[in-house]
């Protein structure tokens, strides 16, 4: 008989499927494959059993047993009698966007490291496209990728009512995504919190919509709880509904957390000090916790790990195997209401299988997507097939125009001779922007490259007006004359940033940038000098993390020629030298207060505070 091809779920197929399951689990038809292991991890249960058979039919699990028990005929059998077989990792909140690579390449790159779903935060490429993102999600796993990809329709989109991009969702769209679409499972990451507690925000109509139509479908609504830290806020942001935060930095946040009754997904930052903190505290009960990356690069992929890093990182700091393992695998699966399908080595779900030669270090000797052996070591054996990508998909730089030095002017009243200016730096969640006096020279207010003031811009790439937003920020950038850097990578709304310390570099660096379908452009001493192309999305590679991860290295290694102004800020990740991190630094979301954004109806200059809506002139 003739079964459903299981990549792409629907209610239709997914009866068939556990149809022919249930008759293939009593013996009545024949499976495909019986998998032998030493032993393994009944993550329900948190205990070991030995020796077992796992029966797969299709791509799903039909029966799990002691070896040699399954009473059906089975086409093939192998055999690992010295390995212990964990369920497949998976990743409660991920922008695959932020490895730089588009799905399939993302899957040659996780499932060796034992990755086979993801839960993938969906306002990145949302921003860029909106109507086509669960098309762009889908489309890896209906060529046959092994990766699962359960989708999270972004709450920032855009990311708040001062901004536009590419993509706007509200009730009506967000009901339409989980009412057709199985794979859509969430609403991603609630960011801007302004909008949820103040009714007089303009965008707490559109938040509370998507956050009901989300109940309505008995999604999941995610949060993002970053500064939240009176017991007021946190019982707000739990009484909304709002039923996870991975914005967790110290242990009594972690703690506040739990006991607010929110669900907690860790990031490796603060492994070093959460996890130690929680089993000092004896917590025994951690099926509320999950292991997450939010944002990792393909390069810090191929160094460290993907979620087999967290894991690994987590049994490091004292953490059981078990519960390291339950903390990427069921919890993040039952948090995400998707365990009937991958978290656990069990009937009806995929077939999603690692094979550990050693547990304590998690060395991972093989794994199983779909009933497929897709790795041998490191090495992936699965197709890595780039696919044929469409203009939707590779097109989506529409500045519209080129720019010129004029364009990143800013102006000074007549006959001034100084200006004040408002300064902003990396990460600056003050209540109140910096103010600065500033020199005036041909009509122009100028930078100080003395006090490590230079220029930031935010460029509209949407609309196809070229609209330029441009202000002062210390503490990073060029120090060099004649120098600019600038990216389509943007969170959230993804519109085009540059720094630079003349206007003519950064008009130069710009105008490369939308050329080459976005990326990184770098102009040292008026000469583009590096560059890396992010043709999907502008956001992603089709290409594999060997390639990303070599043109990354050389433009690292050119922009080690740059001298880079640096002050700390309140990010403990902003660090010396290339500023890559300024990609964050134009989100909107809290902590965030004064921001500046690319102009907009509701915004025309840019500068806004997005907690109250105050706008002011940069300079006066």
């Amino acid at each position: 008989m003739q079964q459903p091809d299981d990549l792409i779920l629907n209610p239709h197929d997914e009866v068939a499927i556990r149809q022919h399951l249930t008759l293939v689990a009593l013996g009545k038809r024949p499976a495909d494959l019986a998998i032998e292991v030493g032993r393994m991890l009944a993550v329900y249960a948190r205990v070991w059993v030995d020796d077992q058979e796992i029966i797969v039919s299709g791509r799903r699990i039909a029966y799990v047993g002691p070896r040699g028990s399954y009473k059906g005929e089975v086409k093939a059998r192998v055999s690992y009698p010295h390995l212990s077989a964990v369920p497949g990792f998976g990743e409660v909140h991920k922008h695959i966007e932020s490895t730089h690579l588009t799905p399939e390449f993302e899957a040659a790159l996780v499932i060796p490291r034992g990755n086979t779903w993801t839960c993938e935060a969906s306002h990145e490429f949302a921003n860029v496209n909106g109507p086509k993102n669960t098309e762009f999600w889908q489309k890896a796993r209906r060529e046959g990728s092994t990766l699962k990809i359960f989708i999270q329709p972004g709450s920032a989109v855009p990311p708040s009512a001062w901004e536009e991009s590419g993509g706007y969702y509200g009730y009506e769209e967000q009901k339409g995504f989980l009412q057709s679409d199985m794979s859509v499972v969430a609403l991603d990451e609630v960011m801007d919190w302004p909008s949820v507690w103040n009714p007089e925000n303009p965008g707490y109509q559109r938040m509370w919509g998507m956050i009901g139509a989300t109940m309505e479908m008995r999604g999941v609504v995610e949060g993002h709880g970053s500064g939240l830290i009176d017991p007021h806020d946190l019982s707000a942001f739990a009484a909304a509904g709002i039923s996870s935060d991975h914005e967790v930095w110290a242990m009594e946040e972690a703690w506040q957390r739990l006991t607010h009754g929110i669900f907690t997904e860790l990031r490796p930052f603060s492994y070093d000090v959460i996890l130690p903190g929680l089993l000092e505290r004896g917590l025994a009960d951690w099926s509320n916790i999950a292991f997450t990356t939010d944002d990792r690069s393909a390069t810090e992929t191929l160094e460290t790990g993907a979620s087999d890093h967290n894991v690994r990182l987590a049994i490091s700091y004292g953490l059981a195997p078990e519960i390291a393992i339950q903390c990427a695998t069921i919890n993040p699966a039952r948090h995400m209401r998707i365990e009937q399908w991958v978290g656990s080595i069990a009937p009806g779900r995929y077939a999603d299988i690692v094979l550990l030669d050693d547990v304590q270090t998690l060395s991972i000797k093989h794994v199983y997507a779909d009933g497929r052996l897709m790795s041998d070591g490191k090495k992936f054996l699965g197709p890595e097939t780039a696919l044929d990508w469409p203009d939707w998909a590779k097109k989506t730089m529409n500045i519209g125009r080129t720019l010129s030095a004029a364009d990143f002017a800013i102006k000074a009243a007549p006959g001034r001779t100084t200006m004040e200016a408002a300064v902003l730096r990396p990460f600056h969640w003050n209540e109140d922007y910096l103010t600065e006096t500033l020199p005036v020279d041909h009509g122009e207010v100028q930078r100080d490259v003395a006090r490590m003031i230079t220029k930031w811009a935010v460029i509209d790439r949407y609309r196809g007006d070229g609209a330029v937003s441009t202000m002062f920020w210390t503490g990073c950038g060029p120090a060099d004359p004649d120098t600019a850097l600038c990216s389509s990578v943007a969170h959230d709304s993804h519109n085009v940033w540059c720094i630079g310390s003349s206007d003519a570099a950064m008009a130069k660096a710009v105008n490369r940038l939308q050329e080459m379908d976005g990326g990184w452009v770098l102009v040292h001493k008026g000469e583009i000098v590096a560059e890396v192309r992010f043709e999907i999305g502008g956001l992603m590679m089709a290409r594999t993390a060997d390639e990303f991860n070599r043109e990354m290295q050389a433009f690292y290694k050119a922009a080690e020629a740059v001298e880079w102004m640096y002050k700390p800020a309140a990010l403990n990740l902003w660090k010396p030298g290339f500023p890559e991190f300024l990609k964050f630094a134009t989100l909107t979301c809290s902590p965030w207060t004064w921001v500046l954004v690319a102009p907009t109806p509701a915004c025309p200059q840019g500068f806004v505070n997005v907690r109250t809506g105050e706008q002011r002139p940069v300079v006066w």
